[in-house]
């Protein structure tokens, strides 16, 4: 039984070997010109079918599809180059044309894998190559833009810890993130982020790195002398076991201006903004977020929106029923307290009318065009802009309905 089994199964290789080999394009590696006649040439006909016979290598790799770098080399000469995709065929010059030392050189590359190269002697009696490509040892998880107040940060989650290179270039600036690869379902990711200070960001795999390249928006720049510096930084995420690293947009005056602006709409803001209809928005937005997401992106966890979101918090209970921050479960809690509101941070997609507020926040620092986003990044950073959007659409869809029936 066992022997029937091996049979079956190198059946299935065997099929499955054949099979790509008949779809494997065919490309020709032979050089120009042949090497120079050598004394052992006189005995070649004694062995035709090796000396004589057609010369090809079949390659392979695990994952298929690998783009293939393909060089001919005589006497560390490259004598003709060619790329193309596993699997192929590489034919080359028939064994009595070359020199003893000629050699194909594969290189296989593929996004998400370790670069691997292999050498081929033509000379040998070698004819097919399969190459086990290893995944890059650190992967981008998810990525996420947060702005507020005329400061704005990136951030990058990984597995592993990252090494990083930040550099300053026209219009914007450049994160390369080395021997990582881009997570799967985060095509959309990136398109996503934009603020009134970053136009847009892409991703590109260049070999083994990850290169994110963030275009600065009109008017903006980063510099040491003036503008926006590029600060950096690297956290733990413990809970998800993941590494989280920053890149932060910082005026070059340090906001000041700004951060009067913030505790000028904080203090504008009203019962209004958080009751009534709005109290609509802010329950229904919350049912669609994740709680566990919704808690980290509003928690203290050292980024520049902490102190922002405290003093909203604390001007949640100024403008509450009875001047207190009112809870999911149903207690309350005195914001004039410094340890009653350090609990309510600890738990602050709990806060009833938390989100509504937030909103109105928002609205009183950023244009129309700029609010949704910037909410997002507040509450919901980690998720891609059509989800955010039919989530917001939701939760105004529920205020105006309330609106209506009154």
């Amino acid at each position: 039984m066992r022997a029937r089994r091996r049979s079956l199964a190198w059946s299935c290789l065997a099929a499955l070997a054949l099979a790509a080999a008949a779809s494997a394009e065919t490309v020709r590696l032979i050089p120009d010109d042949r090497a120079g006649f050598r004394g052992r040439n006189l005995f070649a006909w004694l062995r035709p079918g090796y000396s004589y016979g057609e010369r090809y290598v079949d390659v392979t790799t695990t994952p298929p599809g690998a783009t293939l770098d393909l060089f001919y080399v005589r006497s560390n000469f490259q004598k003709r180059y060619e790329q193309s995709e596993a699997p192929v065929r590489v034919v080359l010059p028939r064994r009595v044309e070359a020199g003893p030392r000629d050699a194909v050189n594969i290189r296989a590359f593929l996004d998400g894998y370790r670069q691997k190269e292999v050498s081929i002697r033509i000379s040998s009696l070698q004819d097919d190559v399969h190459i086990d490509l290893e995944p890059l040892p650190n992967r981008l998880e998810a990525v996420s833009h947060t702005y507020l107040a005329r400061r704005a940060s990136l951030a990058f989650l990984t597995k592993e810890a990252l090494t990083v290179q930040v550099q300053e270039v026209e219009g914007g600036f450049r994160v390369i993130l080395s021997e990582t690869a881009k997570g799967e379902g985060l095509e959309g990711a990136f398109s996503g982020l934009r603020s009134p200070l970053i136009r847009e960001v892409e991703a590109l795999q260049l070999g083994e790195d990850l290169l994110v390249r963030a275009s600065l928006a009109a008017g903006v720049s980063v510099s040491k002398g003036g503008g926006y510096q590029l600060r950096r930084r690297q956290s733990r995420d413990e809970l998800r076991d993941l590494w989280v690293y920053h890149v932060d947009m910082v005026p070059a005056d340090g906001g000041t201006e700004a951060v009067a602006q913030a505790r000028e709409a904080l203090a504008e803001i009203g019962a209004g903004d958080v009751s009534g209809c709005a109290a609509r928005f802010d329950a229904t937005l919350r049912e669609s977020l994740e709680p566990a997401s919704l808690a980290r992106a509003l928690s203290p966890r050292g980024a520049f929106t902490d102190p922002y979101l405290r003093t909203a918090m604390k001007r949640l209970g100024e403008v509450s029923s009875g001047g207190r921050i009112h809870m999911l479960d149903g207690s309350s809690l005195n914001p004039g307290s410094a340890i009653e509101l350090t609990a309510a941070m600890s738990q602050p997609s709990d806060a009833v009318g938390y989100l509504a507020l937030l909103r109105s926040f928002v609205a009183k620092l950023e244009p129309p065009a700029e609010r949704r986003d910037t909410l997002r990044g507040l509450v919901a950073p980690e998720i891609d802009a059509a989800r955010w959007a039919a989530i917001s659409d939701a939760a105004e869809s529920s205020e105006r309905q309330c609106l209506a029936s009154r």
